[in-house]
């Protein structure tokens, strides 16, 4: 999906954030409507409340926006190569399903709305991706490449860094949230297995 969001084998665009100085960033957002939905969106509780509005829009003039046709699959389960970038949702819903879950068809995990950050895990360490993500409707949303990433570094790197602390709270949460229910499983498991000994003792 980044070769479909960003054209395959072609170079950045001129206006891409991470090509535009500073000023000229900041400036293609002043005043946009889209850039301060994006911005407030990008500090709610769904995302990264740990930025300031400042840092959130900061971080806006970095992404590009994007529309996404419904039924269009733009992250898929196990790709190890197009892992660069992130989405903010800013429009719209997205399925998240796993087949690993199943093992046979595709789970859907979970379905996501405006607000909610997509593919934070694969910007941050370029491992295979996670889940399946389908937008459910047509889909507006903004999108942070690894490329405009690292340009932030350079440029704002206490802005940067604030974000990357950010994402990191969030996956350190999720991986909690999956640890208690790890836990929660196992001690049905071995409820279940009591059950079982009890009416069938061996």
């Amino acid at each position: 999906m980044f070769d479909k969001l960003f054209g395959k084998g072609r170079p950045a665009p001129i206006d891409a954030p991470e090509r535009m100085r500073p000023k000229e960033r900041m400036r293609a957002v002043e005043g946009s409507s889209t850039a301060e939905l994006a911005a407030s969106l990008l500090i709610a509780p769904t995302a990264l409340m740990q930025l300031s509005p400042d840092e959130a829009l900061t971080v806006v003039s970095y992404m590009i926006p994007r529309r996404i046709a419904m039924g269009t699959t733009f992250i898929n389960e196990g790709d190890r190569t197009d892992t660069g970038y992130m989405v903010l949702l800013l429009e719209g819903e997205v399925t998240v399903e796993s087949i690993v879950v199943s093992r046979h068809a595709p789970l859907t995990v979970n379905v996501v709305g405006p607000g909610s950050l997509i593919g934070e895990m694969g910007l941050v360490d370029g491992q295979p991706r996670l889940a399946s993500c389908t937008a459910s409707t047509d889909v507006r949303c903004a999108v942070l490449s690894r490329e405009a990433l690292e340009k932030m570094g350079e440029n704002d790197p206490k802005t940067a860094a604030k974000l990357m602390f950010a994402v990191s709270l969030r996956i350190a949460e999720r991986l909690r949230d999956t640890a208690e229910k790890l836990k929660m499983y196992s001690q049905l498991v071995q409820a279940m297995q009591q059950e079982i000994d009890h009416l069938m003792p061996t």
